[in-house]
């Protein structure tokens, strides 16, 4: 037998001397005559895989052939960036060549301690060899103490755990309509309606899509939930004539608005919902999916305010990237539901809660806290400092490390050029901002070159404008 060594780092010829070759051996396997003529020479082949490539039921693939396979076999409704990631260390992500970005995006304001976090590793790991789902037809100690951590941190009673954010908000709805019911046994008409704002988004499902602002995600699926309002975000005036007495269920509102364009509400607006609520009737539900949990530098965003909501709604950082969603709800509503009125086969599972009380218990710690506050702070200097002069920068806004740069063209061709020199970030609003959603351990000194990248890659904006 002729052994042949082939590596995929060095290849000794091109893939057309292959099929060339593999030519040749039939046709000198049969013969002139076509007569078939036993094989003298038997060959095998080894074959090494290029460093930081994936393996795939052991082929080799990079980038462009998983690429090229996504387009194959996934449904297309992701615009996704060419980009193959396959490891992450910290706030660090590597891609399937070797190539290292500095992630300011988080995988969307998910990964608040970053990648490969000790403690929450050693918790999936421990857990996933001690018990991963029973269902909800059973207790189980994790959902239950994470529960508890839940309630204890925050104005809420009790929470219903669910997979995602727009699956929290879907229970939210549901809520507060059976809260509507609950509370008004003689009405044959209780409220149903809810009122939303300009620029916001709650989700793809839906219930949660019809409460979401932007037409192009709505208009391919209708009809939607119908009975929603959208008033503009933090005009009083405007929201005051809209909330009723038996008609609005519920108000739903971001205290912070990140896929919006990391728009902020003001104090006197979230009072104004607040009383604009209890003299209605209807519930205050805070949606805290991308906002919450340590990324303002509070664990809870409307703490800033000083005003509490009936319902809050969270997801996107709490089990450190698996999937989960949560409701945090007050004793009054939650004694609306009884059994059979809600539930997933999924959520609270043993696996994912105990993931969450690794995250929690690490972003809960008031140090940690107040060091985001700092990072924020810190962040939003060196902006206004290096950024704030560009004649396309508008304005830079946000709380703690949501941060957003608006600008007075796409943000694109500026995220596209960060990518390509190493740094991932995300655009919001109507395309025209960007926005940095970092892990919330990033250091100083990662926030200073995710700065000195964004400023170098700025002339991507002066070339989009000309073309």
């Amino acid at each position: 037998m002729t052994s042949l060594y082939v590596s995929l780092k060095t290849p000794p010829f091109q893939p057309n001397d292959i099929r060339r070759r593999q030519r040749e051996s039939a046709a000198a396997a049969f013969g002139i005559n076509g007569r078939w003529r036993a094989p003298t020479v038997c060959m095998s082949l080894r074959v090494e895989a290029p460093e930081n490539a994936t393996k795939s039921d052991g082929v080799v693939l990079k980038s462009k052939e998983v690429m090229e396979t996504d387009a194959r076999v996934i449904v297309g409704t992701y615009a996704r960036s060419p980009v193959v990631l396959e490891s992450g260390k910290g706030c660090k992500l590597y891609d399937v060549e070797g190539k290292e970005y500095l992630d300011m995006s988080s995988g969307i304001a998910v990964n608040a301690l970053g990648h490969g976090d000790e403690d929450w590793l050693k918790a999936v790991v421990d857990q996933a060899g001690t018990l991963t789902h029973v269902s909800n037809l059973y207790y189980s100690i994790p959902q239950v103490e994470l529960a508890k951590r839940l309630v204890d941190s925050s104005f809420a009673d009790r929470v219903f755990f669910s997979n995602s954010g727009t699956e929290a908000n879907e229970a939210a709805i549901k809520f507060a309509r059976k809260f509507q019911r609950h509370s008004n046994p003689d009405s044959k008409e209780p409220a149903t309606e809810f009122i939303s704002f300009t620029n916001c988004f709650h989700g793809r499902t839906m219930g949660a899509l019809a409460l979401t602002s932007k037409e192009h995600y709505r208009t391919p699926f209708q009809p939607v939930m119908p009975g929603v309002t959208f008033a503009e975000y933090g005009n009083i005036q405007a929201t005051k004539d809209l909330i009723k007495p038996g008609k609005t269920a519920a108000v739903f509102v971001e205290p912070i608005q990140g896929e919006g364009g990391i728009y902020s509400a003001t104090k006197e607006f979230l009072q104004f919902l607040r009383q604009a609520c209890d003299d209605a009737g209807a519930l205050l539900i805070f949606d805290e999916i991308q906002c919450g949990l340590g990324r303002t530098g509070y664990l809870w965003a409307h703490e800033a305010y000083g005003v509490f909501p009936d319902i809050m709604t969270l997801a996107k950082p709490l089990a450190g990237g698996l999937p989960i969603g949560a409701v945090l709800l007050t004793e009054r509503v939650a004694s609306a539901m009884a059994y059979g009125d809600h539930g997933s086969t999924f959520a609270g599972s043993p696996l994912v809660c105990k993931a969450a009380l690794a995250v929690l218990n690490k972003i809960s710690n008031p140090n940690f806290l107040n060091s985001v506050s700092k990072k924020g702070l810190y962040l939003k200097d060196i902006l206004e400092q290096k950024l704030g002069k560009n004649s396309h920068v508008k304005e830079i806004r946000g709380s703690g490390l949501i941060v957003g740069i608006e600008l007075d063209v796409s943000a694109t061709p500026l995220v596209d050029a960060c990518r390509d020199s190493g740094l991932l970030i995300l655009t919001a609003g109507k395309g025209n901002v960007v926005r940095l959603v970092p892990p919330l351990i990033i250091t100083e000194q990662e926030l200073d070159r995710a700065v000195e990248i964004m400023c170098q890659t700025l002339p991507a904006l002066d070339v989009n404008v000309s073309s």
